[in-house]
């Protein structure tokens, strides 16, 4: 089979054998594979994550030195069967599945693993205990973003972000947009999307967000409803403090310090948006750490590869609170996967161009822009090399 095979930050089809399945495994012929930011991340800072990997317990992440067929977002079909498998599924049949697989009882990531060659391929292997059915009438294209689409779901669930919130998405590339959509889907009423590419904020609109900003011109804090209040000075907040004791104290009959506490759990208290950062590059959390209003929630959806630093002292003042998330659950996978074949979720817009495995090259040099793609697809069927 033919395989695109990384090494040494080079992407290359080669020639390789077809995965034998082992116990548990299903050999599927690949469909569509999507091309991710961590793969681009991975491609050139593949030491970094790696230690990172050996830090919490998993060894076996890409390194540049080795030679690694990536691609974790997938959708193929069964071709075959392993032992100790329940064949749940007709050759044939269009399946997704989480990129985890268990060789010789150690789990390895698939696409990001030496050990656990992905979907740039026409084939792949899958655990048949992580991989589902592709409900019918959903195209390939689309199944193959259930994976990204998790991701944000994952996130958004994480936010806790309410209906009334005000959302503010920095950064439109493929996984902020999925944000987007997944924050849309849940009914939040009010969603600013910030990026300095008009591509990507055309296509922010296309997935439902409310309000766009172009940051090198108007600030994201500055365009919320008018209800919205935000706090982005010290007295301002203070303000609040000895204005809501002078009012309350002359409330008959119930003490200042109950009133306060209806109003806290009321949620009638002064907070500031819920971000999402999807841009991952240093300097971004310190940015929105110094910039975002106080008591803001910022959730960091991105993922930077390099070492960074924000000022601790400055979160603290202004109460911010910051989550960290990554991957997602089986069930929020195959949620997921039926959003997308309800239609509750519609992610065309992020589909901007399609490949065979000899155009991956390309396709990764023109992702490094965010001038005119946002999800590229890998088609091992296709000769199209060019994006």
């Amino acid at each position: 089979m033919k395989a695109v095979v990384c090494h040494e930050g080079s992407l290359d089809v080669e020639e390789m054998a077809v995965p034998e399945p082992g116990p548990g495994h299903v050999l599927l012929k690949v469909l569509r594979a999507g091309i991710c930011g961590s793969d681009l991340h991975a491609r050139v800072h593949g030491d970094v994550a790696a230690d990172i990997g050996e830090q919490v317990g998993y060894d076996n992440f890409m390194r540049p030195s080795q030679r690694v067929v990536m691609g974790h977002e997938f959708v193929g079909e069964v071709v075959s069967y392993g032992p100790k498998c329940r064949k749940r599924w007709k050759p044939g049949q269009a399946i997704v599945a989480l990129p985890l697989i268990r060789h010789d009882g150690e789990v390895e990531m698939v696409g990001l693993s030496a050990h656990a060659p992905g979907a740039y391929a026409e084939y792949l292997l899958v655990q048949e205990d992580l991989a589902m059915p592709v409900p019918d009438g959903v195209s390939p294209d689309l199944a193959a973003l259930t994976e990204p689409l998790a991701v944000a779901h994952h996130a958004v669930r994480r936010s806790d972000v309410g209906k009334r919130d005000v959302a503010v998405v920095v950064g439109c590339g493929p996984i902020g947009l999925a944000v987007i959509l997944m924050l849309k889907a849940i009914g939040v009423k009010t969603v600013v999307a910030s990026d300095l590419s008009e591509m990507r904020r055309n296509l922010a609109r296309e997935c439902g967000a409310d309000i766009v900003v172009d940051p090198s011109a108007d600030s994201p804090w500055d365009v919320a409803p008018a209800q919205k209040k935000y706090f982005t000075r010290v007295g301002d907040l203070f303000s609040v403090a000895f204005d809501s004791m002078h009012t309350l104290q002359f409330v008959p009959g119930v003490p200042w310090w109950s009133l306060m506490g209806v109003a806290d759990k009321l949620s009638l208290t002064p907070t500031g948006p819920v971000v999402f950062e999807c841009v991952g590059v240093p300097g971004i959390i310190d940015d929105l750490v110094t910039g975002a209003p106080f008591r803001s929630r910022v959730v960091v959806v991105g993922v930077c590869m390099e070492p960074d630093t924000f000022a601790p002292a400055m979160a603290s003042n202004k109460e911010i609170d910051l989550r960290f998330v990554f991957g997602y659950d089986p069930a929020e996978f195959r949620n997921t996967l039926h959003m997308i074949a309800r239609g509750k979720v519609r992610p065309e817009p992020l589909l901007t161009g399609t490949v065979g495995l000899g155009g991956t090259a390309a396709a990764f040099e023109a992702l490094g822009s965010a001038q005119h793609h946002a999800k590229v697809l890998i088609d091992p069927q296709s000769d199209v090399v060019d994006v």
